[in-house]
């Protein structure tokens, strides 16, 4: 089922001019600066906001049609909607504030997908607990959960993690990439976070200025020198996928992917099981020559394919390993002293490995 979505629309000196497909199951990251018109995209899709001109559609089911004159009501559309605050009745359980969305939903999930959404979402000890004493990441899955029930055809999100500190962001984390992988549901997720991104997102469209600056998937996007540029932030390492090929003696799993293998921590999952890895650009250092006795595990070998240059003192060098691309950051008079430039092969000093934490601990050297 695909997701065509066009949208064009005039506010004084902001223009909103955006075209995409949303092609598959999976969250579709709308990633951008504030002020670049993401809420404005996803407050459309739901039928809060008319656009002067557009056209929306899931799959044969036509949304808006501004020329066709045809525009359903939000409550008909069938889109489930987690906004910023979950705005959620503080004077109700848990559970009453679930049954309350989900008897009013034209087509409700049924009594066994309730039950099933409650697990996934780890609510069953919480459903007698008052909304008003539950913490942020706590009242977010109670928010996503009322969503799910009115079993959606399309999931949006705004920003749904922006309200939440460090600690609460990591206790509902996981729960979302549960959801990606489990819901087989097309999400819509707007983001100006690059760590949210490269966790969670499959599909990132770069929103800047109301416009589709750049789109492609969270695994080739990321690690774009472009991306950075285009996001306005540090460049990112890499997001790639990987599966467990060994577990090995001496306490460390063996990741292969399109480029080599990756030695993290022991993982207690079968060989075969396939994980979502990432590497941050600061965590990569360059060499010259293979490294002799140095602690690190994870030495790969690599060819430049492009040097960025930043406002700073750093360089972001993007690399070639196998069929993966990564980002190393480093200092200008690193890259100067060693010589860098495209085409040479080099030595990938990888520090550390972040994995999916519902697969064990982060990794580390």
């Amino acid at each position: 089922m695909t997701i065509d979505v066009f949208l064009r629309h005039e506010f004084g000196n902001f223009g909103l001019d955006v075209s995409f497909c949303i092609e598959r199951p999976g969250i579709t990251a709308l990633f951008g600066p504030s002020g670049a018109g993401k809420t404005t995209i996803v407050n459309a899709v739901a039928g809060l906001f008319r656009p002067r001109e557009g056209r929306i559609a899931i799959g044969d089911r036509v949304l808006l049609d501004t020329e066709a004159g045809v525009c359903v009501a939000t409550r008909l559309r069938r889109i489930g909607y987690v906004f910023q605050e979950p705005r959620l009745f503080p004077h109700m359980s848990v559970e009453d504030n679930l049954r309350f969305g989900w008897r009013r939903t034209k087509q409700p999930a049924g009594t066994a997908e309730f039950a099933g959404i409650v697990d996934m979402l780890g609510l069953a000890p919480l459903l007698a607990r008052r909304t008003a004493r539950l913490s942020g990441g706590e009242k977010s899955r109670v928010a996503l959960a009322r969503a799910l029930l009115s079993s959606p055809g399309l999931l949006l999100l705004d920003e749904p993690l922006a309200a939440l500190d460090g600690a609460r962001k990591a206790e509902i984390l996981p729960y979302f990439e549960r959801l990606r992988d489990e819901a087989k549901l097309p999400m819509l997720y707007v983001t100006h976070s690059v760590e949210e991104v490269s966790r969670l997102a499959d599909h990132v469209i770069v929103v800047r200025e109301g416009r589709v600056a750049a789109q492609g998937t969270a695994f080739d996007l990321v690690s774009d020198l472009a991306f950075s540029t285009l996001a306005g932030t540090p460049a990112y390492g890499a997001v790639l996928e990987a599966s467990i090929s060994a577990q090995q003696d001496s306490g460390l799993t063996a990741l292969s992917f399109d480029g080599g293998t990756l030695l993290i921590p022991r993982i207690d999952r079968p060989a075969g099981t396939r994980l979502r890895v990432r590497l941050r650009a600061e965590d990569i250092m360059l060499a010259r020559e293979a490294p002799g006795a140095i602690s690190a595990n994870n030495v790969l070998l690599a060819t430049v394919a492009a040097v960025g240059a930043t406002a700073n003192a750093a360089v972001d060098i993007q690399l070639r390993c196998g069929g993966t691309k990564l980002v190393a950051r480093i200092t200008r008079a690193s890259q100067e002293r060693l010589g860098i430039a495209p085409g040479h092969a080099l030595y990938a000093i990888v520090k550390s490995v972040i994995v999916d934490p519902r697969s064990g601990p982060p990794g580390a050297d």
